[in-house]
């Protein structure tokens, strides 16, 4: 069809765009004065609209919290919601994180899939609607946040200041169709030391992860050991890392040992696909002879009520539906020292659970520990029918393009901006059966997929403003 041809007309500036998006490292930062979230993500944010004006779409920057590029005319609007924040790049990587190289047919970076190339296979759809003449009577409007991964600020600031879509999709968890998210819950464990280590072992601080929507890669711990013991203590804990493989260096320095947990990062909402360093490093700590007091019972309650565990059950929330599953828990912080301990949890729950079980849940397995459970950011879970047109136009868009008739729309534990307004599903763009290699190292997108996603956008967005 005319629109695929376009698009493989495309394919170098498509590449070449990817690049210079993925080599802008916009993890939110700082504020300063028109750079809400800090410099990289408002870099991107222009980046972004400059790529559109060169297209010659219409553009407007909101405050620079998000922005949007829009082409055709009409009352009503089609709309694609896409971000341009990233994680972290972490640790571990083969390839450069923000220099977008191209190896084996694949393009390398932190944001390659998640989610700045799928940002830019829609607007190259736009361009191939708009250059191909086909006709359409809606607008359709690409929206650029900000900072999807840590709050969704931009979204909602750009929400209040200008109407939203009539629908829309956003191009950033899986194919065919998402059509239920779970809910989202961040919260915190709180708990406040006063008795100090006593005895041989006493652990100074304890710390690791970067957000909580990522399976953390490293967590460490510093303990204090006295000299008579501290050949034993290494002793036990090579032994305990050599029956489970656990990743665990340990380093000598005068008298303490500095104890390193590596795991395999990965998205939040999928925590059974990484290793968790913190749970691992709780565990081996676990094995040592500790003593009674508060920081050394924080740790075996953690073991107690978490330890390996990624869905709840020990600690009360171990929730499942027919609709979307098994919830599940990531431990993604940690920051413990003599004073408190702290973790920061994500949650991903089941659409017919709510935010009130899970805490009254978690509450009642907690009390009497003098842990405090505290909400950081909560995001409900969405439900859009199977039969709803939204649904029924992008299912047939994905078979047609596809040839893959016998997948169905389904739901995830992920979170997407099509939380963000009404009559919005995520689509793409990832296939099914594909590895999820958001928020984990050696990120990347393949190009024969950048292209195969564009042609099918292209083909979605024509027939939803057709």
């Amino acid at each position: 069809m005319k629109l695929e041809k376009l698009i493989d007309t495309y394919k170098d500036d498509i590449i070449k765009s990817v690049q210079n998006l993925v080599k802008i490292k916009s993890v939110e930062g700082e504020p300063k004065e028109d750079m809400p979230f800090g410099e990289g993500p408002r870099k991107a944010l222009d980046t972004a609209l400059h790529i559109a004006e060169e297209m010659g779409f219409r553009t407007k920057n909101v405050d620079g919290y998000a922005g949007h590029a829009e082409i055709g005319e009409g009352e009503e609007t089609v709309g694609i919601l896409v971000h341009l924040d990233v994680v972290p790049e972490g640790d571990g990587w083969t390839y450069p994180p923000y220099e977008g190289e191209i190896h084996d047919g694949k393009i390398y970076g932190r944001g390659t899939i998640d989610d700045k190339g799928p940002a830019v296979a829609a607007l190259y759809a736009m361009k191939a609607i708009k250059e191909s003449k086909l006709p359409i009577n809606k607008k359709i409007r690409i929206i650029f946040g900000t900072n999807e991964e840590t709050g969704w600020g931009g979204i909602e600031y750009y929400l209040n200041k200008v109407k939203a879509p009539d629908l829309a999709f956003t191009p950033d968890a899986e194919f065919p169709v998402i059509h239920g998210e779970k809910g989202i819950i961040d919260l915190k464990l709180k708990k406040a030391l006063e008795s100090n280590c006593i005895g041989d072992i006493v652990i100074k601080k304890i710390k690791g992860g970067k957000r909580p929507n990522m399976v953390p890669d490293l967590a460490i711990a510093e303990l204090e050991v006295n000299n008579k013991v501290k050949s034993n203590v290494i002793n036990k804990l090579n032994e305990f890392i050599s029956k489970t493989n656990y990743e665990i260096s340990i380093e000598e320095k005068e008298n303490r040992l500095i104890i390193k947990s590596r795991g395999i990062s990965a998205h939040g909402s999928t925590p059974e696909l990484g290793k968790n360093a913190i749970s691992q490093l709780m565990v081996i700590l676990n094995e040592l002879d500790l003593c009674e007091c508060d920081i050394c019972n924080f740790i075996k309650l953690y073991n107690e009520k978490i330890g390996i565990e990624y869905n709840g059950q020990s600690i009360g929330c171990g929730f499942e539906d027919d609709i979307s599953g098994k919830l599940t828990f990531n431990v993604g912080v940690i920051d413990i020292d003599e004073k408190g301990a702290e973790i920061t949890v994500n949650i991903r729950c089941p659409i017919k659970y709510n935010k009130k079980e899970v805490f009254n849940g978690i509450e009642r397995t907690l009390e009497g520990t003098g842990v405090e459970v505290i909400e950081k950011d909560y995001l409900p879970s969405i439900y859009v029918p199977k039969d709803h047109e939204l649904v029924q136009k992008l299912m047939d868009v994905y078979r047609r393009m596809t040839g893959d008739n016998n997948s169905k729309p389904i739901t995830i534990g992920g979170g997407t901006y099509a939380r963000a307004m009404a009559n919005a599903v995520a689509f793409g763009p990832l296939f099914p059966g594909q590895e999820e290699l958001a928020h984990q190292k050696d990120e990347f997108i393949s190009i024969d997929d950048l292209i195969k996603i564009t042609k099918i956008y292209a083909m979605a967005l024509y027939e939803l403003s057709k």
